[in-house]
């Protein structure tokens, strides 16, 4: 029995040991972090071992932690981002390189910004904007269960007021990335495709991961009878529009070529879009049961995720026909 109880305690105390150094280690890397950002850390590649060293500081802190890079990187392996820090500014300096299709690259800058991702003139400002990463739902959720709450932030969320002087997604970074700093840039890089049988223009670089939703989708209408009927009832698959979002000025997706909106011939009298039923039904817009709403089939929102693509009708103020290439949002709900 001593023997027993003896072992006991040696088995006790190891693991306790062994909690207290893992404790240090990570306070120790913790403390590293801080250090290299009050005295400024030379630029470096941020590669997925250094990223995966900063796991412990990424649990201890909020989701707009540089350590938010990562998902970036993963979401655009072609593009390059490296870091620095910044004293003067007392942020991360983040350069990205864009390899373009004719070899060339593309160079920018963006201060982290608590992952807003700001040019420097921006800094000053960086309450108007709202970070690029966002929780991304997993499921749809159904408005029968929203809360008094939550159906007060919705409403607040879509009023006027806060449409056009609210925070919105910072547009900086992917206006580097699609090049879209103004519309002439921008369409030097579109291109004319189908999708779905339906022509549509969209930005080069969103080309292949569409063309790969399309293949899915076919290959299951061959054989499905809600897939075929989707693909066979669409009025159109429009793509590329440059233009403000309505009610704000901010500019849409849409505007980069890299957003699709699947629009049916007919919605059956469903709903499919928040503005358009808010028009309707003024004060219940947001409650609009499911079934009352005009959805894709499971499947095919199901493909466009595995393609980097987000749906609109999962937003609070939803979009049912809108899918939009956001990789970054998808690696980012991960985890």
């Amino acid at each position: 029995m001593k023997h027993s109880w003896g072992k006991c305690i040696l088995v006790f105390t190891t693991f306790v040991l062994q909690l207290c150094i893992s404790a240090i280690n990570e306070k120790k890397v913790f403390a590293e972090s801080v250090s290299a950002a009050s005295t400024g850390a030379t630029s470096t590649e941020v590669t997925s071992t250094e990223v995966t060293s900063a796991e412990a500081v990424f649990r201890m802190t909020i989701n707009r932690g540089i350590a938010n890079l990562r998902f970036f990187q993963q979401a655009y392996p072609d593009i390059s981002f490296s870091r620095s820090y910044d004293s003067s500014a007392e942020d991360w300096l983040i350069t990205v390189v864009i390899p373009e299709s004719n070899g060339k690259k593309r160079v920018a800058s963006f201060y982290w910004a608590e992952g807003a991702l700001l040019p420097k003139s921006e800094l000053a400002n960086k309450d108007k904007y709202a970070p690029i990463l966002y929780a991304y739902p997993a499921i749809l959720e159904d408005p029968a269960d929203f809360s008094e709450e939550k159906k007060e932030a919705i409403r607040q969320f879509s009023s006027d007021e806060n449409r056009k002087g609210g925070a919105g997604t910072a547009m900086f970074f992917f206006d580097a990335v699609y090049d879209a700093s103004s519309r002439a840039s921008l369409e030097q890089h579109l291109v004319k495709t189908t999708f779905l049988g339906k022509r549509t223009t969209v930005h080069e670089r969103v080309k292949e991961p569409l063309a790969r939703v399309e293949k899915r989708i076919m290959a299951l209408s061959k054989y499905d009878r809600y897939m075929k009927e989707f693909v066979d009832e669409l009025k159109s698959t429009d793509s590329y529009f440059w233009r403000i979002i309505a009610g704000t000025n901010r500019k849409s997706f849409h505007s980069l070529g890299i957003a699709v909106d699947v629009l049916p011939v007919s919605q059956h009298g469903k709903q499919i879009f928040w503005g358009w039923a808010k028009e309707k039904y003024p004060n219940s817009w947001m409650l609009l049961p499911l079934e009352q709403r005009w959805m894709p089939p499971v499947q095919v929102i199901r493909i466009f995720e595995e393609e980097g693509f987000i749906w609109g009708g999962k937003w609070a103020i939803y979009d049912n026909m809108h899918f939009e290439y956001r990789p970054e949002l998808l690696q980012f709900q991960k985890h």
